[in-house]
């Protein structure tokens, strides 16, 4: 086994949870193996770039190994190397307010007025 259709490999080594959301992926334009748009069928293999856009998270990964049935998570993952960067650091929210603690106060507001004037946002 050379290659398989890329939608039945997202689905068999875990990037997306069921097949038909592989192919919607490939359908709407959110996967793209060697920077090249992918259908649904197109041909997956060994050495191949895919990049894909699975809901709000983007996934680089190198194909090593093709697959056509789903097997364990531990067995996936040694089917491809991931290549997607770490997400970026969180950025602490400035001002955080308990829920249910009222309306802010004037010193709040002048702090968050100035806050938003620098462009903080």
């Amino acid at each position: 086994m050379e290659s398989t259709r890329v939608d039945r490999w997202l689905w068999a080594v875990r990037l997306t949870k069921t097949r038909p959301d592989a192919a919607a992926a490939c359908r709407g334009g959110h996967v793209r193996i060697n920077d090249r748009p992918a259908k649904p069928s197109t041909a997956v293999s060994p050495g191949d770039r895919v990049v894909a856009r699975i809901g709000e998270r983007t996934r680089i990964v190198e194909v090593v190994r093709v697959i056509q049935k789903r097997v364990g998570a531990a067995d996936a993952i040694a089917c491809y190397l991931d290549r997607t960067p770490p997400p970026p650091p969180a950025q602490p929210a400035l001002a955080v307010r308990d829920r249910g603690a009222g309306r802010p106060t004037k010193r709040d507001r002048r702090a968050l007025e100035k806050w938003r004037r620098s462009g903080g946002f």
